[in-house]
């Protein structure tokens, strides 16, 4: 009978007893909450191209790190062994290249005013992503999956590739998002652009109130 495998995808293993990395393994699954729980709902209940082409980006970004990852075949740290991970490559480690391309393109949107709400106190909303890139890229060491040359390569490239993504999207794509809008994707899916617009939550909390007192109006 061939051997099991677990899925990795949340097979993270960690020394029992040790309360610091029971916290910095639920760390590591960061990336999927942000993948599964954020993206995916993203597209259910915003449907943003903003948003979609931020998820195309880091998938891209993953893509490429598979790639790299073939290329060179750097293996992981000696820990390997206790983790079941010795048959998958080590350089670079993608949960770093994934939570800094998620920080930098984040940090971007949000520099440039585009966004769920309009703030003043930008440093403020950014510094949570990129504690958690910290946090996930130390995580990674610290539980035995890679190397720190392997979480820095990935965090390097994650910058990297974050920085040219927000750059295509914005300086390349976004003129095809009117297009997109009015396409049968577009029109079917209820897809939208609102780059334009400055504090989206209050434009939307605005005209819900409004079209609400529309129909209240004419009922009576």
């Amino acid at each position: 009978m061939a051997p099991h495998k677990a899925v990795t995808l949340t097979h993270v293993r960690y020394q029992k007893g040790d309360p610091l990395g029971h916290f910095l393994a639920w760390v590591s699954l960061i990336p999927v909450f942000i993948s599964l729980g954020g993206f995916i709902s993203h597209f259910i209940f915003r449907r943003e191209l903003q948003g979609m082409f931020f998820a195309i980006g880091l998938i891209i970004s993953q893509l490429i790190n598979e790639v790299i990852k073939d290329l060179f075949q750097q293996a992981r740290p000696a820990t390997c062994a206790l983790l079941e991970m010795c048959d998958s490559h080590g350089w670079p480690s993608s949960h770093s290249q994934y939570m800094f391309f998620f920080a930098v393109y984040f940090t971007l949107l949000t520099q440039k005013g585009i966004g769920l709400w309009d703030t003043k106190h930008k440093f403020a909303v950014n510094f949570l992503p990129w504690c958690l890139a910290l946090l996930t890229m130390y995580s990674r060491v610290y539980l035995g999956y890679h190397t720190v040359a392997q979480v820095f390569a990935g965090s390097a490239l994650g910058i990297f590739l974050g920085g040219l993504w927000f750059w295509v999207v914005n300086s390349v794509f976004i003129c095809y998002f009117p297009a997109i809008e009015e396409s049968a994707f577009g029109r079917f899916f209820y897809v939208k652009d609102t780059s334009h617009i400055p504090n989206v939550l209050k434009f939307e909390y605005d005209n819900a109130r409004k079209a609400r007192s529309e129909k209240a109006a004419k009922s009576n």
